[in-house]
């Protein structure tokens, strides 16, 4: 009884708009052309559009990363000092990768055999204390020494005792040792790492994230931002969730390589799903595994994300969207499965979601977290909800300037960067 209700009811709202344009043409407002008009575009947007998206993997793709969205135009990635950040790194790493096609970066093992790899764009930005005691080698600009003239000096006796040591190694840093002393000071026992995986369009140096990237060098972090391939200065592959989630294993895995200090993840919207995905997949690590995850504006899976999209509302009441337009989607293995993953790895979590987020909606990151609740371990590592109430209008992205995100941040790290789950 109830499917058959159901089934009429998306049935009656599928129809309701065609129904309209004849209604008013028998009543004599409209010409036979406009329902004919009106008709077609129907056709055309519910009709056609689902049919198209359903088997043009291209297009789901498209839609989902919006790699094609780039924002501030005429973006210099290279140059990170001309968005604001200065004492910051910017370079490439080769993610290993049999599956992409012949047109990207190739090379050759020892063995002779071809090697496929994609080249992606990262940053590494250096917290303002350490920038603070090196600000002479690095040869910064005014504006910079400006900006650290009000920086307090931390007592750090790692870098104490290293200080000397390194600026005597790099009395100048220039393009051809930057690489080793950025490494250098990575390494420095004692330093908190975050590694920074962005949500979909623009890139890694674009509107909110910077400023996520400057929240987090004040608090004394190395923060290391990247763009998966697609997007920003990566190489121009089309992003798979298994192609976005090992472009994070390789950044992860470089940083680990560097050093034994507490690496924590910050994933922001689609960057949650990277974020639980590739910690499933890292499980194993032991003492190098990541100390805990913070999850900004986070999702259950994409079917549930596309089902609430403000995007999919004109379709999602129609008899066939899910089988022209979710279902499709997890067909091709296009599905973020957080509230699959977020049970498999015992790391710490800490959600942060606003209540007036209205791309992924606040009661997505709610389940998730009720989710987290019910089918993680109890020896576990901690999970924290952090509601922002929506009168505050931080919306989807803007978390980043609510006046006490930096003392829950402080007391996340502070909690667990010597913790192993």
């Amino acid at each position: 009884m109830y499917e058959s209700y159901t089934f009429l009811n998306l049935l009656f709202r599928a129809t309701i708009i065609p129904g309209l344009f004849v209604i008013i043409w028998l009543t004599g407002l409209i010409s036979l052309v406009t329902v004919q008009i009106g008709l077609l575009a129907f056709s055309l947007v519910f009709i056609v559009f689902p049919l198209v998206f359903r088997y043009s993997v291209t297009l789901q793709r498209g839609i989902l990363f919006l790699t094609f969205i780039t924002y501030p135009r005429d973006l210099d990635l290279s140059n990170p000092s001309s968005v604001g950040l200065y004492a910051t790194r910017s370079f490439f790493l080769n993610v290993p990768d049999p599956d992409v096609e012949d047109n990207v970066s190739q090379d050759k093992d020892d063995g002779g055999r071809t090697k496929r790899h994609v080249r992606i764009g990262l940053w590494h930005v250096l917290p303002k204390h350490v920038v603070k005691r090196f600000a002479k080698e690095m040869q910064l600009s005014d504006e910079a020494h400006e900006d650290l003239r009000n920086v307090t000096e931390v007592k750090d006796p790692n870098i104490d005792q290293l200080e000397t040591v390194i600026k005597s190694s790099f009395p100048l840093v220039n393009s051809e040792n930057e690489q080793q002393f950025y490494e250098r000071l990575l390494a420095i026992p004692g330093n908190t790492i975050v590694l920074y995986l962005h949500g979909n369009t623009a890139s890694r140096g674009s509107g909110h994230r910077l400023d996520v990237y400057k929240l987090l060098r004040n608090l004394g972090y190395h923060v290391i931002s990247f763009d998966y391939r697609g997007y920003g200065d990566s190489d121009p592959v089309s992003p798979t969730e298994e192609g976005v989630v090992r472009d994070a294993m390789t950044v992860y895995n470089y940083i680990s390589n560097l050093t034994m200090n507490p690496i924590f993840i910050w994933g922001h919207s689609l960057g949650t799903g990277v974020a639980t995905n590739m910690l499933a997949q890292l499980n194993y690590l032991d003492d190098k595994a990541a100390r805990g995850v913070i999850l900004e504006a986070p999702f259950t899976n994409i079917k549930d994300e596309i089902r609430m999209h403000p995007f999919a509302r004109p379709f999602k009441h129609l008899p066939w969207f899910d089988h022209t337009i979710a279902r499709p989607m997890y067909t091709n293995s296009l599905r973020f499965e957080s509230d699959q993953h977020i049970s498999k790895f015992q790391q710490p979590i800490m959600i942060l979601h606003a209540e007036d987020d209205y791309v992924v909606p606040f009661q997505l990151g709610y389940k998730l977290y009720r989710i987290a609740l019910d089918t993680r371990g109890k020896s576990w590592g901690p999970i924290e909800f952090h509601r922002f109430d929506g009168s505050r209008k931080f919306g989807h992205k803007y978390i980043c300037y609510a006046p006490e995100l930096p003392e829950l941040i402080k007391n996340f790290v502070n909690n667990y960067h010597k913790d192993i789950f």
